[in-house]
């Protein structure tokens, strides 16, 4: 089950670096990976197997990383793993490609040996390595005891971490994604939601994070559904969560890495009605000018109100002269995006405004075929809002020195994929 070597190559199939862990596969099979590529009619899977090995690529950019096996492999595992050292590269680097490999050849050679032994992962967090394995070498004064770190159970946080002020901010985060039709119905919609933390307390603190009744988890899609169950899909922990805890109580009880990271993300596909809809009416005058109507409507309670509100409405790309009038915020011609955008700094749910516009236009071809056109794009937040109802219960802290921590939630609802087409 375990990974004999790992390559990082270009585009070319140049191999930039790579680490033999067993010493049954030649570096030959990198050539033979990227011949496979290059002969594949249809675009290759990523895993895939020739003359009993086993090739697992990652595409990243400018770069394949490439994990090869002669053995009966665990593939996700080495899958998983190959996203992990992206991750980690990119976490030293701040970027990964070509350039930053060829910079960091003894840094990317220490990770490679510290993150997998004789072909099995080992350490994959980022925080953990760079307590031993820095850039910076001449700053390491004194030395770390590694064994204890990676050996514990709870290898994603160190002992003896102390904040004078013991705090923990959690974020509930959800992007909508919305697609309606000209006609005004919608053909896709869905939320993506993320809970975020910024831990700083001290010790080993143990919390439990409670959501409310409502919050179900389509994990066995066995689930008795109920009224109005908010119903999550596609949900992933961090590997902090005790899986068995929160299977058996449904509560996430959790030991938190220091500083930020996601504890968790969901997806739900129920049906959503647009929080802020918007159509525009478009009147062509005499093959000289087109004049636009834009209403912006927001359909969520009066008590919430949406921040920079940011409307995109496409024009024609030989428009000029542009003239606007508004009952609210700012209204700019973008002319690099062949737009209108028009910002409402602060939109109250149950409100209605209006915009107009004209332009002069020499050509009008693509007014007279409407279904060319660009969707109207919408950018906003929606602080204090979840669009799923998901509610944060209790964050209950317990430590061994029994301080007192105070916990900090906060939610918002913000913009993804979210447009809408010119009828």
């Amino acid at each position: 089950m375990a990974c004999s070597a790992i390559f990082l190559l270009d585009l070319k199939g140049k191999v930039l670096i790579w680490r033999d862990y067993r010493g049954d596969v030649p570096l030959r099979a990198a050539e033979r990976f990227m011949h496979l590529l290059m002969d594949s009619e249809e675009e290759q899977k990523p895993i895939f197997q020739e003359d009993d090995v086993t090739y697992i690529y990652v595409k990243y950019k400018n770069l394949y990383v490439l994990a090869v096996s002669k053995n009966n492999t665990n593939a996700t595992m080495v899958l998983l793993f190959l996203y992990k050292l992206i991750g980690v590269f990119r976490d030293y680097f701040e970027e990964l490609e070509e350039e930053s490999i060829r910079d960091n050849f003894v840094i990317i050679y220490e990770l490679l040996d510290e993150m997998m032994d004789f072909g099995y992962p080992q350490a994959t967090d980022a925080k953990i390595l760079k307590e031993y394995i820095t850039q910076d070498f001449h700053k390491l004064e004194k030395p770390i005891s590694i064994t204890p770190t990676l050996t514990n159970a709870i290898s994603w946080r160190p002992e003896g971490i102390i904040h004078k002020k013991n705090e923990v901010y959690l974020d509930v985060i959800e992007s909508v994604n919305v697609l309606v039709a000209a006609n005004g119905t919608v053909l896709t919609s869905e939320i993506v939601g993320t809970i975020q933390i910024n831990s700083l307390l001290s010790g080993m603190p143990d919390l439990r994070l409670g959501l409310n009744d409502r919050v179900q988890f389509d994990s066995s899609r066995s689930v008795v559904k109920k009224n109005n169950a908010i119903e999550m899909e596609d949900v992933k922990f961090h590997q902090c969560v005790r899986l068995s805890t929160f299977e058996n109580e449904g509560t996430i009880s959790f030991v938190p890495p220091d500083g930020k990271f996601e504890l968790m993300s969901y997806r739900l596909t129920s049906h959503i009605k647009p929080l802020i809809w918007v159509e525009a009416i478009v009147k062509s005058h005499q093959h000289s000018r087109v004049e636009y109507l834009v209403k912006a409507r927001s359909q969520f309670k009066a008590r919430s109100t949406a921040n920079n509100v940011r409307i995109f409405v496409p024009v024609p790309p030989d428009a000029d002269s542009p003239k606007f009038r508004t009952n609210t915020g700012t209204v700019t011609y973008v002319p690099e995006k062949d737009a209108i955008e028009w910002l409402i700094p602060k939109f109250q749910g149950g409100r209605e405004f209006l915009m107009k516009a004209q332009f002069g236009l020499p050509s009008t071809s693509d007014e007279e075929n409407p279904t060319g056109r660009p969707p109207i794009t919408v950018k906003f937040d929606i602080p204090y809002f979840t669009v799923s109802g998901i509610q944060v219960r209790y964050l209950k802290i317990i430590e061994r020195s029994g301080y007192q921590a105070l916990p900090w939630v906060r939610y918002i609802t913000q913009s993804g994929d979210y447009q809408l087409r010119l009828s």
